[in-house]
């Protein structure tokens, strides 16, 4: 079931339905996400330093980290905008990033910036084919890979 503005929706009678819509919606790519984390001033400094993102600021002093043609928009927990995730957490995003770096110029920026490389480089399969990836975590502990197609 799935709940909008106090009304429920029954997501299996909606698919089966025979007078469902035949009009299939095609999304492009992904504009932003937002994350969750204790300290913005910190997340900025890990996602500015050490991977090269741009910090933003938006709106009524809202904070952004701008790479490529995406964006992460950061809540800082306890004080996330509306409308906001029903359990907003530090440390449970999953991330994936596909860089232009080789993969030994990245293993030599993290050693010098003192981050530890949880795993890599190891296989992987990204959303268009074989990737490398090495696995790092963010101060709020998300997993956070970093990636290279094959």
């Amino acid at each position: 079931m799935v709940s909008k503005a106090g009304s429920v929706y029954d997501l299996e009678s909606i698919v089966h339905a025979k007078d469902a819509p035949a009009i299939m919606i095609k999304i492009d790519r992904l504009d932003h996400l937002v994350l969750t984390v204790k300290s913005i001033t910190r997340a900025c400094e890990f996602y500015c330093f050490i991977l090269g993102m741009q910090r933003e600021i938006f709106g009524e002093g809202r904070v952004a980290l701008k790479f490529g043609e995406q964006k992460i928009n950061l809540h800082e927990a306890g004080r996330e905008f509306l409308p906001k995730a029903n359990s907003p957490t530090p440390g449970s995003a999953d991330l994936c990033f596909i860089i232009r770096t080789d993969m030994e110029t990245l293993v030599s920026h993290l050693v010098a910036c003192l981050v530890n490389i949880e795993e890599g480089p190891v296989p992987r399969t990204g959303a268009t084919g074989p990737i490398s990836s090495i696995y790092i975590r963010d101060p709020d502990g998300n997993l956070v890979e970093l990636s290279v197609y094959d």
